[in-house]
């Protein structure tokens, strides 16, 4: 009888906080692979979703690092370390081990959890994970892999000169070399990543297990509109939202979803006046509940403003989220969106990043419309039925982790 095949996803977030590796984890368990994902803590608010969904998990959870809970000393040494290193990298050297230190809190927690576990197969899923799975699959004579969910050395800025750009560079151009497979999350990030290392970057999209709900149809009411991620925010695009809705001479509903930043959203409202409207903030909830919570709704906004190179190449999770919701899509024109409502223009409409006389039109067009509104909330859900999503792309992504394990 064969020997049962050990993989280990190392994140330096939670599991709450990273869908794409929970969506792993569990195809993994379910193809007969015993796995482990070992994480750092991050917020008190992932660590109480954390709770529902490791109870529910078949994979086993290592958290490393410490947290401000039960292992404050721990926890507070991790931050010393990682704020020099940090202080260090920026005004001294990337070398001599500092860049890892740098990139993330918990590098000498992480790695030192991930050689202990000896398995067949580490799997990075961000950057600050990558040098922990290369050094743990050396020292364990096991097999790498990484996942580039984004392109991560233009993530927040397109300077060269830009020290996060230079620190992501250093460590992207040091580990990737010595990995046995690179995914990344949409095609434009693959052509990057393809481009730079030469070798093959399969794709595999941020989508997500086929709902058994029914798309809505009801285009009586006012729009309902809908945008969410972890964090509330500059640099989304909700700041073009709200200047949109406030010449939009409708009724609609606004709902936001995440984790506010202090007064960000006081200082959108400064000249917005709305009249017979409403605004909604929710606070966050996992993953697995989005979907139902995202059909509640008639619009999914997409509003990436294309503030980094990454930014224009990415495809969020929101985006197919609200395509498997059944909701119709309102997307800025990034390069990576602008290509995908273009493979499929019967789900939504394009406007111009940042332009907010160009999403007023988008948003007039459907409340005019509603027989267009409807079609594409059909035409939405039925393509997340069919192929975009995760019972489609596993299947990628199995593949790829059994031809890893069988060279």
């Amino acid at each position: 009888m064969d020997r049962i095949k050990h993989i280990v996803l190392i994140t330096s977030g939670q599991p709450t906080t990273n869908p794409r590796l929970v969506k792993e984890a569990d195809s993994l368990v379910k193809a007969g692979y015993k796995v482990t994902v070992i994480y750092q803590y991050l917020s008190k608010w992932a660590t109480d979703k954390d709770k529902a969904l490791l109870e529910n998990s078949e994979w086993r959870a290592v958290e490393s690092g410490g947290n401000p809970t039960t292992t404050k000393r721990l926890y507070h040494i991790t931050r010393l370390i990682h704020k020099f290193a940090y202080l260090f990298a920026k005004k001294v050297s990337l070398r001599s081990g500092i860049a890892e230190l740098a990139i993330g809190r918990c590098y000498f927690s992480l790695l030192k959890s991930a050689i202990s576990i000896k398995a067949d197969l580490y799997i990075a899923h961000n950057l600050a994970a990558l040098p922990i799975a290369v050094k743990a699959a050396k020292r364990n004579k096991a097999k790498v892999g990484f996942d580039a969910e984004d392109f991560h050395r233009y993530e927040l800025s397109n300077l060269l000169t830009d020290f996060d750009v230079r620190l992501k560079t250093y460590i992207e151009d040091k580990y990737i070399p010595q990995v046995n497979y690179l995914t990344s999350s949409s095609p434009e990030i693959s052509k990057k990543y393809t481009q730079i290392f030469r070798k093959e970057v399969p794709v595999i999209l941020n989508v997500f297990p086929k709902t058994d709900q029914s798309a809505l149809t009801n285009s009586e009411r006012p729009l309902k509109l809908f945008w969410f991620s972890q964090t509330i925010g500059p640099n989304r695009g909700i700041e073009t939202i709200i200047e949109a809705l406030n010449l939009f001479h409708f009724p609609f509903e606004l709902h936001l979803l995440g984790n506010e930043q202090p007064g960000f959203l006081a200082s959108c409202y400064t000249k917005a006046i709305f009249s017979h409207s409403q605004i909604y903030i929710h606070k966050p909830i996992v993953q697995s509940d989005i979907s139902h919570f995202s059909s509640n709704f008639d619009i999914g906004l997409a509003t990436e403003t294309g503030f980094s190179i990454n930014n224009e190449l990415a495809l969020s999770n929101k985006i197919f989220t609200y395509i498997q919701s059944g909701l119709a899509i309102i997307a800025s024109d990034t390069v990576a969106q602008e290509y995908l409502l273009n493979e499929h223009p019967n789900i939504g409409l394009l406007f111009r990043k940042k332009n907010v006389i160009s999403l007023l039109k988008a948003f007039e067009k459907y409340h005019d419309n509603r027989i267009l509104l409807n079609k594409h909330k059909t035409n939405s859900f039925e393509l997340g039925q069919q192929a975009l999503n995760w019972n489609v792309e596993q299947q990628k992504f199995l593949s790829i982790i059994k031809l890893t394990l069988k060279d």
